[in-house]
């Protein structure tokens, strides 16, 4: 910095909270629900107590719902997974809390740790697996809402789904 200047930056920003947009009550934009998503994954406490595991089938439990979006917690026992499916017109945000899940796309697998997150547009296909040996719970933003969640054929090479219409 300039020794001669009379500008200084005093403190950090982020301490001055009063010049900081409030936080909106409800996401509108991608990036907010990323940010809700990972608001939500840091809160333990809000969701930890919920979470069950079912050796039968994926449990599911809506958490919350807002003007035009809905967030689902999901528990994956070792070997569960969703089947290759896309989510209609809705778009999402996929957070892994704990554990490892492996996604599957046509661009082949992709495993997420605890903070992955994954942002999908309608019509994206995938297939979520719990490929390790221990529990993995994730979160799941929907935006609008999930109403349909349509079900594809078993995996595709990367060369013949890349073909599909998204």
């Amino acid at each position: 910095m300039n020794s001669d200047s009379d500008l200084s930056i005093a403190g950090d920003i982020l301490d001055v909270q009063h010049l900081l947009r409030p936080a909106r009550p409800h996401p509108s934009t991608v990036a907010e629900f990323v940010g809700l998503a990972r608001s939500l994954a840091a809160d333990r406490d809000s969701w930890a107590p919920l979470v069950r595991y079912d050796t039968t089938t994926r449990w599911y439990h809506r958490l919350r719902t807002g003007p035009g979006y809905e967030v689902w917690l999901l528990s994956w026992v070792p070997g569960q997974g969703s089947g290759r499916h896309d989510h209609g017109p809705s778009s999402g945000v996929l957070t892994v809390l704990e554990g490892e899940l492996t996604e599957h796309t046509a661009r082949g697998p992709l495993t997420l740790g605890p903070g992955a997150q994954r942002v999908f547009a309608p019509g994206y296909v995938h297939e979520a697996v719990n490929d390790s040996l221990v529990p993995a719970v994730s979160l799941h933003i929907y935006f609008p809402g999930l109403t349909e969640m349509p079900m594809h054929s078993a995996r595709c090479s990367p060369v013949a789904e890349t073909s599909v219409p998204a």
